[in-house]
């Protein structure tokens, strides 16, 4: 029980950091050329968390924020902020300066699958829908 609360209050923390932070790096550019604009990826304003990563440790939080503001933390981390990219249906994460272009391998209701081309090589991350522990009575 006190894991899912820390669970809750963390999530709730990374969205209410995301919201008083600075300015993204760069802005999302969506929807992809040719789609109207009110259709937006599904991956967008939720908070996804690490299932399975070949390079990230399960249970880390993800959240694309619609302003391009990329949100990264764990229950033992204090946020990162980055910024995200997604233009002509290319995904790009953007941490300290540093842009990862990124796969969007599966992008589905309960699963986003990404693979992210970093430096030192590529990896691969599936991510579900954070799970959120229900408010006490």
């Amino acid at each position: 029980m006190k894991i899912a609360l820390r669970r809750a209050g963390g999530i709730a923390a990374l969205l209410l950091v995301a919201a008083c932070s600075e300015a993204p790096e760069k802005a999302a550019v969506y929807p992809p050329a040719g789609l109207p604009p009110h259709v937006k990826p599904g991956f967008i304003n939720k908070v996804w968390e690490v299932n399975l990563s070949t390079g990230v440790a399960p249970g880390m939080l993800y959240a694309f924020l619609s302003d391009g503001t990329l949100v990264i933390t764990s229950p033992d981390s204090k946020a990162a902020f980055g910024a995200w990219t997604y233009t002509n249906g290319k995904l790009t994460m953007i941490e300290a300066s540093q842009e990862y272009p990124t796969d969007i391998l599966n992008l589905s209701h309960d699963e986003l699958r990404l693979r992210s081309h970093n430096p030192g090589g590529s990896i691969e991350i599936v991510l579900v829908p954070a799970r959120v522990a229900p408010l006490p009575p």
